[in-house]
């Protein structure tokens, strides 16, 4: 649907620190030696922002993948044990932190490991209660008093912050992509979702809401990982899962009990129309990917201007 760009944002850089299984191991040694008996696996999916390894049983090492992501493990650290006091999900509890060396150059964090399985939707028992679950998680975040809290900017790539900053690129995406009708669609859900301007409280929002970060355990969603694009603002951002993984019932139930009312879901399909849309053009995006941004720019369509 759309043709691959050889160049990228920010977000997408794919310049990555050598981190090897030995490297990792250079690193406990170094740094922690009395965990340095403890096995080191890597993790599977191995994500985008951070490579992770598993240490031990209860711990995860985690390395930020480019020097953009680095600022977040300090945010993580100071954030994590304050949203773990307000939500019933596990979330990770810093341990401790790794420090820049020869072996690797950025900070580095260990935090405790959560058991379970990344969401798929053949391990989930209800996509309902997934709904009723994950929305009640971000009703228990955005309670969380944000005093001290970063606003939505560069640091977590404007999650929370004012759609237009990528007015430029998703127009030329959309530009480049599907059908005249299809274009004119995309416009005029990206113009309602800049045109639906935020006037609520800065509230704290997770910034990736996706499958990759949910955690579920015996068919239930029981935690939430990589809080590193979590910032303060428009909580619009964090409902793109209401396109690109509920379906039609499950849909409405999400946006139902996240008490989205017509401008956050237009603020939050422009959150989804991007994020599609930018997969689509990323030269380094798997076909599992790919897929991911087709179907859900193929849902978005279907739903249109409708409200909802």
């Amino acid at each position: 649907m759309c043709p691959a760009k050889d160049s990228s944002p920010k977000e997408r850089l794919a310049i990555v620190p050598d981190i090897t299984l030995d490297t990792v191991r250079l690193l406990i040694e170094n740094q922690f030696p009395a965990w340095q008996h403890l096995p080191i696996t890597p993790v599977e999916p191995g994500g985008h922002d951070n490579r992770t390894f598993r240490l031990g049983q209860d711990m995860a090492i985690r390395l930020p993948s480019h020097a953009s992501y680095a600022a977040a493990v300090m945010k993580e650290r100071a954030w994590l044990p304050v949203f773990a006091r307000g939500v019933s999900l596990r979330v990770p509890i810093p341990i401790a932190r790794g420090e820049p060396s020869d072996a690797y150059p950025l900070p580095w964090a260990i935090n405790r490991w959560i058991e379970g399985e990344i969401l798929t939707s053949g391990n989930i028992g209800s996509m309902n209660e997934l709904a009723l679950d994950l929305a009640a998680f971000l009703r228990e975040l955005q309670a969380v008093a944000i005093s001290g809290g970063v606003l939505a900017g560069e640091h977590n790539f404007h999650r929370g912050g004012d759609l237009g900053v990528y007015d430029e690129e998703t127009n030329t995406a959309i530009g480049e992509c599907g059908l005249p009708l299809a274009k004119e669609k995309m416009r005029g859900i990206w113009h309602m979702a800049k045109s639906a301007r935020y006037e609520g409280a800065p509230l704290w929002v997770h910034g990736d809401v996706a499958v990759g970060n949910l955690i579920v355990k015996n068919g239930k969603l029981y935690g939430v990982i990589d809080f590193g694009s979590c910032g303060v603002g428009d909580p619009a951002c964090d409902l793109v899962m209401a396109w690109n993984f509920f379906d039609g019932e499950s849909r409405q139930v999400f946006l139902r009990e996240t008490g989205a009312d017509v401008g956050m879901v237009a603020r939050a399909k422009g959150w989804a129309l991007w994020k599609a849309l930018i997969t689509l053009q990323d030269s380094a995006a798997t076909s599992e990917q790919k897929a991911w941004g087709e179907r859900t720019l193929t849902i978005l369509l279907d739903d249109g201007l409708s409200p909802s």
